[in-house]
């Protein structure tokens, strides 16, 4: 079995919709199988995956992701079709449906990086309570105190920003 420190899903966890996912490209080289194959076996078993396991990403959200990434325009090597989003639920069901080892292996992985990544974000939000009672208080500051605090105030809230790439 590999070592989870080896794998570094979380740089391909996206939020889409208000929803953290893993696109079908990156689910498909993570679990071993080609694009393709991983799409064909979701729509052999489309009653698996309802829409909040997996949904297509409309054209608007696929140019954005196309320009955030700079990847190719279709006709050129890019994609034909829009890609899939697959939430945590909806990975773990691909891989029951790949039924290959590496896919139950990593599928343990991508449970892990979603764990850990709400882990960062429920930390951010303390963080961010705390935070603002403190900004609360800073009123009774004299000007130039409360000028360095806000100062500080907003490095800090820059420095957390989202967890994940958002959409």
């Amino acid at each position: 079995m590999t070592d989870s420190r080896d794998i570094d899903i979380a740089p391909h966890i996206r939020t889409i919709r208000a929803v953290r996912v893993l696109l079908d490209s990156d689910l498909a080289a993570l679990y071993g199988v080609p694009t393709k194959r991983l799409n064909e076996a979701v729509k052999r078993n489309r009653n698996r995956f309802p829409a909040d396991f997996a949904f297509q990403l409309t054209p608007d959200e696929q140019s954005r992701l196309r320009s955030q990434f700079a990847t190719s325009n279709t006709g050129r090597g890019g994609r034909r079709y829009s890609a899939t989003a697959f939430t945590e639920h909806g990975a773990i069901m691909a891989a029951t449906i790949l039924n290959s080892p590496l896919a139950v292996e990593m599928s343990l992985h991508v449970v892990r990086a979603f764990v850990k990544l709400r882990r960062v974000l429920a930390s951010n939000v303390e963080l961010a309570r705390r935070l603002e009672s403190l900004e609360k208080s800073v009123t009774t500051l004299d000007a130039s105190t409360r000028k360095e605090f806000v100062r500080v105030y907003k490095a800090i809230l820059k420095l957390m920003g989202p967890a994940s790439r958002e959409q």
